[in-house]
């Protein structure tokens, strides 16, 4: 249930506020965390299984980017620090495609089928 309330919440602010506005919440730019393990390996785990299939069941898309907020903002709530990351592929001569995925030690829990083939343009790391 909390997962769908984040999916909802980063759904609205994706609509309504500006990004530059909304990226300093996610975290400082161009900072990573450690890819050490999480101290509480399984924590990180169950949260992206809950976001994955809350973002199933909303009667919107939940985008990558929504996804990976909702289980920032999980994990933030739990003092687990994670990086989102935001990243960008060429698709054809002119058509860029853009992908946003959220990494807490050495897992990526959101959006981690096709991020190897993007070229990272932004991170927002815990401090």
């Amino acid at each position: 249930m909390e997962a769908l309330v984040w999916l909802v919440l980063a759904r609205m602010a994706i609509l309504v506020i500006p990004f530059r506005r909304m990226a300093p919440f996610l975290g400082q730019t161009m900072v990573e965390t450690p890819f050490d393990a999480s101290p509480q390996p399984t924590l990180p785990v169950q949260i992206s299984w809950a976001v994955r299939t809350a973002g199933r069941h909303t009667p919107w898309e939940s985008t990558c980017l929504a996804r990976a907020m909702a289980a920032k903002m999980m994990l933030k709530g739990r003092g687990l620090p994670s990086t989102l990351y935001l990243g960008l592929a060429k698709n054809g001569v002119q058509d860029l495609n853009a992908h946003a995925w959220l990494r807490c030690g050495d897992r990526i829990l959101t959006g981690s089928r096709t991020y190897r083939q993007f070229t990272v343009i932004a991170t927002f790391g815990d401090q």
